[in-house]
C-alpha cells in the first residue's frame, strides 16, 4: 500500500460508497480488458528491495525518517517500521546485459545509501527477517512516522478486534501475542514485477503460483525471530500470521485470510480482482474524485483508485497490478514470495530464475498447472518455507522429489530456456542460473548459512543465542558487501 492516508475514523458512508465505488470500478475493468489497448510490446521488469537498518551493535536503529531525508534520492521510500526502508529499482527490459545493468544501479544506490546511514550510525542490511529483532522492537511505537501506517495498523487491529496470536512451530517453538502489526515489519522481502499482456496474464500468474514453493526452498534467508530458530523462511508464517484480520470463529467459518496463496487456477486477470472485491472487507475505504464510467466513454485511461487500493491490501503471494505510465495502461504479476538479501547477486540470480522459469512455463506447450493440483502447489509452498534447501516437493510425473533434484534436473533447463525468449545474454544468463545451480549443488543458501554460523558460534565459541545472533549478523553485513554469492560464504 504504496500511497499516502490521511483519513483515520471512517463512518458508514464512506464505507458504502467506497464498495459501490470498488464495484463500479471493477465494471470498467472488465470493459477495458475487452477491447482496451494495453502496453505490452515489450515486458518491462522491476524490483523492489525492502530494507533492515542497524546499529554499530547489529540491533534495529529506529531512524528512518532522518536517513531518508540524508539519502534524497526518489527510489528510496519509508517501509512499515523505523528501522526499515524501501529500494525501488527503474524498470527495465531484461534482454542483452539488462541484469548486469540492474547490478550496477542496484549496488551504486546501496552504495551511497550506505555513506548516508553511516553519518547516522546505522548500516543497511538485506535479510528475510533481522536476526536481532525483539518483540520490545516490535511495538507500534516505532511504526514509521508516515499516517497510512498508524490507519493500517488501527484498521488490520480494529476489524480482529484482538490481539493478534503468533504461533510458529519449526526447528524451535515461537507462541505469542501483539496489540499491534509490527510484528510484519520482521518480514522484509525482495519483489519481481513481469509486465505481461492481458491475455497471457494467467499463463503467467498460474505459472508464478506452480513455483512460489521452489523460489522459496531455494532462495530462503529467514530462519530465526525472537531469538529462536523455526522454519527456514519464517517470513512466510509470520506475514501470514501478523496481519490476519480474522478470530478463531471467522477462521472456522473459512473466511478467506488477507495473506492469501489463494484457491484455484484462473482463466483471466478478472478472476483476481472479482476474487478481491467478493470475499475482502475493505480496510481503507477511501474515494478518488474519478468517475471511471466517465473517464472510458470519453477515451480517457480511468485510475480505478479504488480497485488499486483494495488491491493493495490483499496480500497475495502473487499479486496482479493494474498500472499506468507514459498514459498508457499496463498489467504486472508481482512475485513477493522470496526475502530480500544475501547480496545483489544473490538476488538478481533469484530474479533470473523467476523471469525465466516463469516464461518457460507459461508458454509450454502442456501447461504445468494442467498438471498440477492447486492444493499441492499451495502444499509445496509450505513445505518449501519450512524445510528450505531440505524440502521434498510434489511434481507431475515426478511423484515426491528434492527440491535441488527438482531444479538441476528439470527446472533450470526451463529458467535458461525462459530466458532465451526474453532476449537475455548467454553469459548472464549462464552466470545468474550458475548461482541458483551451484546453491543446489552446495544445499547452501542464506537460511543454511545462518543457521549454521549460529551453530558454529554457540557450540565453538561458547556464546548463547542473542550473542551468537549479533555475531551472526555482524559477520552477514560484512560479507554482504562483497557481493559474493552466499553458497561461497565461509562459515565464521
Amino acid at each position: 500500500m504504496g500511497r499516502d492516508v490521511e483519513q483515520g475514523a471512517f463512518s458508514r458512508e464512506d464505507r458504502v460508497r467506497y464498495r459501490q465505488k470498488v464495484r463500479r470500478c471493477l465494471d470498467v475493468f472488465a470493459l477495458m480488458l475487452d477491447d482496451f489497448g494495453f502496453d505490452a510490446d515489450r515486458p518491462m521488469t522491476g524490483l523492489e528491495i525492502e530494507l533492515n537498518l542497524v546499529d554499530p551493535a547489529a540491533e534495529p536503529a529506529m531512524r528512518n525518517d532522518q536517513i531518508l531525508a540524508d539519502i534524497a534520492d526518489p527510489l528510496f521510500q519509508t517501509e512499515l517500521a523505523q528501522f526499515n526502508l524501501e529500494l525501488n529499482a527503474s524498470p527495465r527490459l531484461i534482454e542483452g546485459t539488462g541484469f548486469a545493468d540492474y547490478e550496477q544501479d542496484l549496488r551504486g544506490s546501496l552504495s551511497r545509501a550506505e555513506e548516508r546511514a553511516a553519518g547516522s550510525d546505522a548500516r543497511i542490511v538485506m535479510v528475510g527477517i533481522l536476526p536481532t529483532l525483539t518483540e520490545d522492537h516490535l511495538v507500534a511505537e516505532n511504526l514509521s512516522t508516515d499516517e497510512r501506517y498508524r490507519v493500517l495498523n488501527d484498521q488490520i487491529v480494529g476489524a480482529r478486534g484482538e490481539d493478534i496470536e503468533l504461533d510458529i512451530r519449526g526447528v524451535e517453538r515461537l507462541q505469542t501475542h501483539t496489540d499491534s502489526i509490527a510484528p510484519e515489519a520482521a518480514c522484509t522481502s525482495l519483489q519481481f514485477h513481469l509486465q505481461v499482456a492481458p491475455d497471457s496474464f494467467a499463463d503467467y500468474w498460474n505459472a508464478s503460483q506452480a513455483i512460489a514453493g521452489v523460489q522459496v526452498a531455494i532462495g530462503a534467508n529467514s530462519p530465526f525471530l525472537y531469538g529462536r530458530q523455526l522454519w527456514a523462511e519464517t517470513r512466510i508464517a509470520l506475514f501470514e500470521q501478523a496481519t490476519d484480520t480474522r478470530p478463531d470463529e471467522l477462521k472456522a467459518q473459512g473466511v478467506r485470510p488477507r495473506v492469501w496463496f489463494g484457491e484455484r487456477w484462473i482463466t483471466s486477470i478478472f478472476d483476481l480482482f472479482e476474487e478481491n472485491v467478493r470475499y475482502f472487507p475493505p480496510l481503507l475505504p477511501i474515494c478518488e474524485d474519478e468517475d471511471p464510467v466517465e473517464v472510458l466513454h470519453a477515451g480517457g485511461v480511468p485510475e480505478l483508485g479504488e480497485l488499486r487500493l483494495h488491491n493493495g491490501t490483499v496480500y497475495r503471494w502473487n499479486r496482479p497490478v493494474y498500472d499506468i505510465m507514459n498514459g498508457r495502461p499496463h498489467l504486472r504479476v508481482e512475485n513477493r514470495v522470496l526475502p530480500a538479501g544475501p547480496t545483489v547477486v544473490d538476488m538478481l540470480a533469484n530474479a533470473a530464475f523467476y523471469f525465466g522459469l516463469a516464461r518457460g512455463l507459461a508458454e509450454s506447450d502442456r501447461p504445468i498447472w494442467s498438471q498440477l493440483t492447486f492444493s499441492s502447489a499451495e502444499e509445496n509452498f509450505h513445505a518449501a518455507a519450512r524445510r528450505g534447501m531440505d524440502a521434498v516437493l510434489h511434481w507431475p510425473r515426478l511423484g515426491e522429489v528434492p527440491v535441488t533434484k527438482l531444479v538441476l534436473d528439470v527446472l533450470l533447463p526451463k529458467a535458461e530456456q525462459g530466458l532465451d525468449r526474453f532476449g537475455v545474454a548467454p553469459a548472464e544468463r549462464d552466470r545468474l542460473l550458475g548461482i541458483i545451480e551451484q546453491r543446489c549443488r552446495t544445499g547452501r543458501n542464506g537460511a543454511v548459512w545462518q543457521t549454521e554460523t549460529v551453530w558454529a558460534a554457540e557450540r565453538h565459541r561458547g556464546m548463547d543465542r542473542s550473542a551468537a545472533l549479533h555475531h551472526m549478523l555482524q559477520c552477514y553485513a560484512d560479507l554482504q558487501r562483497g557481493n559474493e554469492p552466499v553458497h561461497t560464504w565461509p562459515v565464521g
